[in-house]
């Protein structure tokens, strides 16, 4: 095992359980920091004996000291900081996103620079851009400007900002990733994780509705935690910010490879186009890092599919309703 320590904040979540099983997996140090004590999307990911591996914190990430003490006390050498509240929960609570979504990113970026790690890796989000309608056809280009007309995306525009000061004053780089729609086990909730659930239900020989179509890109939830441990281990000079890309995708040909999967299948979906960009042009991350984590689709949909049933099987998950 290496001497590098990584801490997943908001490791509870989707993305973050799945940073965490692939530390695991590799053999590496994890430090498990969230608010949540609750394993649910983890235990579909990791047995009981393999999670004994992480070490886990109920972490609030608003509380600077114990931010602070976690990052002296365990000899953190990479952050990977995933913790948020998003949007609904910011509408409903601007204070306390300010707090947890801003404040909490700046604990992080102190502690960087405090215990000299040199380099920070935080999500970021495409809530940073303006309405669809403001930008041309097509994929949003990496000069495009931002403009965000929700808090949760005005906070993650101030993480960007907050990093850049932090890489020109205190010389901490950092990297943030812009995921899009992402899919995979764990993926449970929010609008776009309706073809997550649509798998889920074929995995229970349920039928499914998705209430949406139209084209986006899907990143399958463990290339995009791998793009993020990626990040944390390969810094640049510099205060980078990457959108996560891949080939826009017809809702149709989804529902297409969800049946070609499991044959028989009955999922079926509206041929609406959410008021979203189609996709994001990634060039800008190829050119950065090699590799750049892209599952094929009709890959993770099986892969998500075969996983969900085996979870149904031995009672991990509960069939859906």
């Amino acid at each position: 095992m290496s001497n590098s320590v990584y801490l997943v904040t908001g490791s509870m979540g989707f993305i973050g359980a799945w940073t965490l099983y692939h530390l695991v997996k590799r053999g590496k140090q994890a430090i498990s920091f969230d608010l949540s004590e609750r394993r649910d999307r983890l235990n579909l990911l990791l047995s009981p004996d393999e999670q004994r591996a992480i070490r886990f914190i109920t972490g609030d990430l608003t509380n600077t000291d114990q931010v602070f003490k976690t990052v002296a006390d365990n000899g953190v050498t990479h952050i990977i900081h995933l913790g948020a509240l998003q949007v609904p929960f910011v509408r409903a609570n601007p204070i306390l996103g300010a707090q947890v979504n801003v404040i909490g990113t700046a604990n992080l970026l102190e502690a960087a620079k405090r215990h000299n790690l040199g380099h920070f890796t935080y999500a970021s989000s495409a809530a940073v851009y303006g309405p669809v309608e403001r930008y041309p056809a097509g994929l949003i280009t990496p000069d495009a400007p931002l403009d965000p007309h929700t808090l949760y995306g005005v906070y993650k525009q101030a993480n960007e900002l907050a990093a850049r000061v932090y890489w020109e004053e205190n010389a901490v780089s950092s990297t943030a990733l812009r995921p899009y729609t992402v899919y995979g086990i764990g993926r449970d909730q929010g609008l776009t994780s309706e073809p997550t659930k649509a798998m889920l239900a074929v995995a229970a020989g349920k039928t499914y509705h998705i209430s949406f179509g139209g084209y986006t890109q899907f990143q399958l939830g463990s290339d995009v935690a791998l793009q993020f441990i990626a990040a944390s281990e390969q810094p640049l000079k510099g205060a980078f910010v990457f959108n996560l890309g891949g080939t826009p995708t017809h809702m149709g040909t989804v529902v297409e490879l969800i049946c070609a999967a499991r044959p028989g299948a009955q999922v079926t979906f509206d041929d609406k186009q959410l008021p979203f960009p189609i996709g994001f042009d990634d060039t800008p991350l190829r050119q950065h890092f090699n590799p750049v984590y892209e599952t094929p689709l009709a890959d993770g949909i099986t892969q998500t599919i075969e996983h969900f049933e085996r979870c149904l099987a031995d009672g991990r998950l509960a069939p859906p309703a």
